[in-house]
């Protein structure tokens, strides 16, 4: 006589998961069927119910009943204390097959730990004339060196994989050139306090935060032929050879509060003419408003022609010096004291030298890189122009909303 089948208890958030891993399509087939074995337990389905559900036996549905109820305290545990995600993993794992022992391995840890740091390795330390590993390379050298007297690229991807080392990728990043850490500490701490108040000096005191940067030398690229389409099987083909028709330079204005793109200035250049006639349109909108533009050290955020409209704006009527001489004028520290003055209507916050990373408005401008220019076709410079502001049109229709943006970054010290 069969015992009777294990009790299978679940919580609501636990069922959420488990309907998730039973529909998922990318998910392992035998995780997808042990999820479902524990959502029908759950129904009241006998295990002779289930097995023909689920494909499987009735003796491999009991098993998976009461593994589940063995790890059930556990999960609930979990569930209490940790995140969804951390839920997820430990219900992955509840589900998943047991570590088996196997065949002995070929490689001695010794010998794969070597493998792993020959990987860290630059390949020119090896004489080698190239900028990264692949796997073959990385066998070939291991068999050089006497690390191993044979092993398969095969075999080195799949170490590389397990210890999560990716040679043939990287992501650039950009270093402050700031050398005081406590200055640089400031800085970003005074930035960060911008976006902190954004919303409550927006909503309670009338004043627009923005984020402001430039976008320079935006190619109007034309292929020579059509892009070939899709097709099962076939990726999209776009032609190779292009013509050029000229480049844009756009100036941009990211609302850190309403997550909009609003005033662009889409222009040839971006003199300081250019960037003085853009915060004044950008102002226009709300003329009597107060200003907070968050923007970087270039020498036209901090010019005598910004320093000038500035204090005509606000009503400044003191003597601004002279430039190079003396007063506000004299020097870009003198002229980005006054620009960044708490008392102005309209003000400007200064990034750390080198430092754009912190700029909301570089994460606009990725965007606006894969998804419009990337793979765009342009026939002239007004072709690029009315697609990049149709692209905003969208972009405050569909994206527009605060980004959740956070700061763990720290100055390099060597």
């Amino acid at each position: 006589m069969p015992g009777s089948a294990a009790k299978v208890v679940i919580s609501e958030r636990q069922q959420e998961v488990l309907r998730q891993l039973s529909t998922a399509t990318t998910a392992a087939k035998r995780l997808t069927q042990r999820a479902a074995i524990v959502l029908l337990a759950f129904a009241g389905l006998d295990n002779e119910a289930i097995a023909p559900r689920v494909g499987l036996e009735r003796h491999q549905v009991g098993r998976w009943r009461r593994r589940w109820q063995q790890a059930f305290p556990k999960l609930v545990t979990l569930e209490c204390l940790e995140t969804a995600a951390t839920l997820r993993r430990a219900i992955e794992e509840v589900l998943s097959d047991e570590p088996r022992p196997g065949c002995p391995g070929t490689f001695t840890p010794e010998q794969i730990t070597l493998i792993l740091a020959l990987a860290c390795e630059p390949p020119e330390q090896s004489g080698r004339p190239i900028t990264h590993w692949t796997a073959h390379e990385l066998a070939d050298e291991a068999r050089q060196r006497g690390i191993v007297e044979s092993i398969s690229p095969a075999q080195v991807g799949r170490y590389l994989r397990e210890a999560e080392l990716q040679p043939h990728r990287r992501r650039p990043w950009l270093n402050t050139k700031e050398k005081d850490p406590e200055l640089f500490q400031a800085q970003v701490e005074m930035v960060c306090a911008c976006y902190q108040d954004a919303p409550e000096l927006f909503y309670r005191h009338d004043t627009h935060t923005l984020s402001v940067d430039e976008m320079t030398g935006i190619q109007a690229l034309e292929r020579i032929a059509a892009t070939l389409p899709m097709s099962p099987g076939r990726v999209e083909r776009p032609e190779f050879e292009y013509a050029r028709h000229g480049t844009l330079t756009w100036i941009g204005n990211f609302h850190v509060v309403t997550g909009e793109l609003i005033a662009p200035t889409l222009g040839p250049r971006r003199t300081e003419g250019d960037f003085v006639g853009h915060i004044e349109r950008t102002v226009g909108l709300d003329p009597e408003a107060r200003y907070v533009f968050l923007v970087d050290n270039l020498n036209i955020h901090q010019s005598a022609s910004l320093v000038e409209w500035v204090a005509r704006s606000c009503g400044i009527e003191e003597d601004l010096g002279k430039k190079g001489v003396r007063g506000v004028l004299q020097s870009q520290q003198t002229r980005q004291e006054f620009l960044s003055d708490l008392s102005h209507r309209i003000r400007f916050v200064y990034l750390p030298k080198h430092s754009s990373w912190l700029n909301q408005i570089e994460m606009v401008f990725a965007v606006v890189m894969r998804k419009v220019i990337r793979r765009g076709n342009f026939t002239s410079v007004e072709d690029l122009r009315a697609k990049l502001l149709a692209f905003m049109e969208y972009f405050n229709a569909v994206f527009a909303k605060p980004f959740r943006w956070t700061y763990t970054g720290r100055p390099l010290q060597k």
